[in-house]
């Protein structure tokens, strides 16, 4: 799949495509139902489809102290998308010249004349423009002048409401896996590359690969059942703590998953960690014989959790 940059011009085999708008971070549910929509449109008009994102998230831009609070990295984005059948990402990146730009001049300038689409998919709450003036309603009428259709999607609905990110992170925060996993249509994962740690795991029997967080949301801290995909494609079960180990000094976050049956290094790699199953909060214990009972009891809890994976 090809990534775009807005502030490029749109590559000639690829004008006259169909558009899916929004930022689709976690791209759940609702997401998954408006870039299908602009697919099958593409298709049944025989011309590209592609998707876009922003980045940073507008949020990041307007509020860069907020705490960390990302679905997806980019590169998850790009293989969701992929895999839904887009031709392409498009990233509008995000910064003043955006932020500060009235609908109108959005559609005309960036959408229309610079990259040349022919129609625009978004869900029906899509908002745009400074001050977030613009809508769905909007978009079509600015679009119709200028020759481009526009369909907006009706949010997808449970028995909560609305499926949407904020939902997805709500969960997250309170280590509620099965909600994550059933709104995304698949586990909540953390990509990174394996970075040297202390090596304290591999000293009570337990060796861990250490992961920063990054701009990932800090789902509920503690330990979980895990699944892994390491470099080849290869999965793997096992154990996780996300957190800042309180049994060690001085505090550090990270994610740090065991993995059972596998002996081989990972630094340098970059793998995926997905979570399936919270098991406990976070602990301090007062030695490490009473740390490495607790991690067996956890390891065994884990693989019969996850034993029908593999």
């Amino acid at each position: 799949m090809i990534r775009l940059d807005h502030r490029e011009p749109m590559p000639e085999t690829l004008r006259g495509a169909i558009l899916a708008l929004g930022n689709f971070d976690g791209f759940h549910q609702g997401h998954q139902m408006v870039v299908g929509e602009a697919v099958r449109w593409a298709r049944a008009e025989g011309r590209p489809a592609v998707v876009a994102t922003f980045d940073p998230h507008p949020v990041r831009y307007f509020q860069p102290d907020t705490a960390p609070f990302r679905l997806t990295t980019l590169d998850q984005r790009q293989e969701h998308f992929a895999a839904a059948g887009a031709d392409a990402m498009l990233v509008f990146h995000f910064d003043e010249s955006i932020a500060g730009m009235p609908a109108s001049r959005w559609v005309e300038d960036v959408i229309h004349a610079h990259l040349q689409f022919a129609g625009i998919v978004t869900g029906e709450d899509f908002v745009f423009g400074k001050g977030r003036s613009g809508t769905a309603q909007s978009l079509r009428e600015l679009a119709e002048p200028l020759g481009m259709e526009t369909r907006a999607v009706p949010a997808v609905l449970d028995a909560d409401g609305p499926i949407s990110s904020s939902r997805i992170r709500e969960a997250l925060k309170a280590g509620d896996c099965a909600t994550a996993r059933r709104l995304l249509t698949r586990p909540f994962a953390i990509r990174a590359t394996v970075q040297h740690g202390d090596k304290l795991g591999r000293t009570i029997g337990y060796p861990t690969a250490n992961l920063d967080l990054g701009t990932y949301l800090r789902p509920r801290y503690g330990i979980y059942a895990v699944t892994g995909l390491l470099p080849g494609g290869r999965q793997v079960i096992g154990a996780a703590n996300l957190g800042v180990r309180p049994t060690f000094d001085p505090p550090k976050e990270l994610l740090e998953p065991h993995f059972f049956d596998f002996d081989g290094e990972l630094y340098g790699e970059e793998i995926e960690v997905g979570f399936h199953h919270f098991l406990r909060p976070e602990a301090k214990f007062d030695s490490l014989d009473a740390l490495s009972a607790q991690m067996e009891r956890d390891c065994e809890t884990a693989r019969k959790l996850l034993g029908a994976l593999l």
